[in-house]
């Protein structure tokens, strides 16, 4: 199997790293080789860029253009390290975020120029794009109140107003209609286990489009692959 780069989109709270973490055990006991991971953070020097953007500083904030910057560098690392490698090797990679994240967030949330984020995307990534992108589409209350609910607090985007992570949703909207063919959404407001199972029906028809057939359906006993 070729490598492929499936991404997991939307507001915070959707449920994006659970849903990755149950559909690289599935993947695995498919026996099909699988990698999570994500952005920003996926590499080492990702980490520390992680948490200067998510807890901030002290004293003064972090400036719109100075965060876009800041996600590029981790994005662009990410791509070279772990991303071009991963996808030479045959390995189908589930990512937490890619570039979308940044038009909904920079672009929609933010407010800065789409052709300066557009530019900073295309040098970051060296136009490697997804295969397929599934957006978690979840209320936006639901998800700050799942955020909530779980104990960790918020980080420096979680505690932005209510009206910027609405701007953010409407991105992703906008995104998945303008781009239908490699956008799929997903209804994020139903319980884990149902969203799990959407999940599994489309990567199964994506797995045999790309010419891996599913032997024992998409259950929880999963089955085995037989590439063609």
């Amino acid at each position: 199997m070729d490598g492929k780069l499936i991404v997991f989109e939307g507001v915070e709270g959707c449920g994006k790293t659970t849903q990755i973490q149950l559909c690289c055990q599935w993947l695995q006991t498919l026996n099909v080789p699988v990698v999570m991971t994500r952005q920003p953070g996926g590499t080492e020097l990702g980490l520390h860029l992680r948490r200067l953007l998510l807890e901030g500083t002290q004293d003064k904030p972090i400036a719109s253009r100075t965060e876009l910057l800041l996600y590029a560098a981790d994005r662009s690392q990410h791509v070279e390290q772990e991303l071009k490698p991963n996808l030479a090797a045959g390995k189908l990679i589930l990512c937490d975020r890619y570039t979308d994240s940044t038009i909904a967030y920079q672009g929609y949330g933010r407010g800065i120029d789409m052709n300066l984020i557009h530019q900073l995307n295309a040098i970051a990534t060296g136009g490697l794009g997804s295969h397929l992108t599934l957006w978690l589409d979840v209320d936006v209350e639901v998800g700050l109140s799942r955020k909530q609910g779980d104990g960790f607090g918020f980080d420096r985007i979680e505690q932005e107003k209510i009206d910027f992570h609405r701007r953010v949703q409407q991105g992703y909207k906008e995104i998945a209609t303008s781009h239908p063919q490699g956008v799929v959404r997903v209804d994020g407001n139903c319980s884990r286990e149902v969203l799990q199972e959407q999940i599994r029906e489309i990567l199964s028809a994506k797995l045999k489009e790309w010419g891996v057939a599913l032997v024992g359906g998409v259950g929880e006993d999963g089955g085995r692959i037989i590439t063609s």
